[in-house]
């Protein structure tokens, strides 16, 4: 009997190892999106084109401009006895199905995300913050038809003044991927993407999400408009017995990464399926068939260790050698006073004081930097 995959890549303890993600078993038979090229060229070329992408990730991920987000990767802990939720990224990761994380603000849910990808190297974190406002479309694309109507102008403008104009800009330097688009272009590994607070949006969302959830593809509706287009001239071009067009290559656009991606037919299906966290308040329910696709898992309120190791993280060890006064206050108000607070707020005070600030218990500077998100069950 072969060996038993060890299908716990991630292992929540902030040390990066990118080979872990190479040993990720196979996903199930109903969770399988690749769809691999019928000859072997165009199988190369595949290959060839999803890796180039994903080192281009790889590089974006270690640019100066994304240090704040490695920093919050690598700073996040996770206790020993939290396995739950260590358990719940490594089964969404197997099972390649989306993350629901519920907790009280500042319990670590939106870190979690840049935990994974920094642990894993699996390139930045593509982040979307749910508002009302937030549409499926919305995150799935933009097209600037406004843009492309404007240049047409200015492209006829010249024309009729005997101007010179340049090369027609394809229809694809008009359409930018939003983040849970961009999660869905086809990668060896999968992208990490934060839907952060999804109890924040309108009702309809979650029910929106099923069949991408489900299917792994979506369509963008203007290129596959072309290609439909242009297959209805090919069939002309057959019975006038004319040459066929000759400009037949993936039309490219950009992602939420601001990196250039090929489009085939107007359609992105996923290879890797992406590991989607998705953090909620627990401000609202969900419909059963959303949760159904969902593995869920609650993130644990900190504790006093904890505190302790998110200020070392992040203001290092002398700092919180000399803030346990602040951790027990602050821990005193979230049991006794029944106040909800996040651990940035812990934060704030820590840094304060660190510069002179003088925080006792029940000044005024303290109630300020310490006031209740909202009361649990308290007037």
């Amino acid at each position: 009997m072969s060996e038993p995959f060890n299908w716990q890549v991630f292992q929540g303890n902030h040390q990066q190892d990118g080979d872990r993600i190479k040993h990720l078993p196979p996903p199930p038979p109903w969770r399988q999106f690749r769809v691999r090229p019928q000859s072997s060229d165009e199988a190369a070329a595949y290959e060839t084109r999803i890796t180039t992408y994903w080192d281009q990730l790889k590089n974006l991920a270690e640019d100066q401009e994304n240090a704040r987000n490695r920093r919050r990767g690598e700073s996040f802990r996770l206790r020993t006895d939290q396995a739950n939720v260590v358990q719940a990224v490594n089964a969404a990761l197997l099972l390649r199905r989306p993350l629901l994380i519920t907790g009280r603000p500042g319990s670590g849910k939106t870190s979690l995300a840049y935990a994974i990808a920094y642990e894993l190297k699996l390139g930045p974190v593509l982040t979307w913050p749910i508002t009302a406002k937030a549409t499926l479309e919305t995150g799935l694309y933009r097209y600037d038809a406004i843009a492309r109507l404007q240049d047409a102008q200015i492209r006829k403008q010249k024309t009729e003044l005997g101007e010179g104009v340049g090369k027609e800009r394809p229809i694809g330097d008009y359409i930018q991927l939003g983040p849970l688009g961009t999660a869905f272009v086809p990668t060896p590994f999968p992208r990490v993407l934060l839907i952060d607070e999804i109890d924040k949006s309108n009702i309809n969302l979650p029910n929106d999400l099923l069949n991408l959830l489900e299917e792994g593809q979506f369509e963008i509706t203007e290129l596959v408009r072309l290609v439909e287009e242009e297959t209805d001239d090919d069939r002309l071009s057959d019975q006038q017995q004319e040459p066929l067009p000759q400009n037949r290559e993936p039309m490219q656009v950009r992602t939420a990464d601001d990196l250039r991606v090929s489009i085939e037919r107007g359609k992105i299906r996923c290879d890797a399926f992406p590991l989607i966290v998705m953090t909620s308040n627990g401000e609202r329910d969900f419909p059963p068939a959303f949760l159904r696709r969902c593995l869920r898992a609650e993130m644990p309120k900190p504790e006093g260790s904890d505190l302790r190791n998110i200020v070392e993280a992040h203001l290092t060890q002398p700092v919180a050698n000399q803030i346990d006064d602040l951790i027990q206050r602050f821990i005193k108000k979230t049991d006794q006073e029944a106040k909800q607070l996040a651990t940035d707020q812990l934060l704030n005070a820590v840094y304060l004081r660190q510069y002179g600030a003088e925080l006792a218990e029940d000044s005024e500077l303290e109630k300020l930097i310490l006031a209740a998100l909202s009361n649990i069950g308290g007037g």
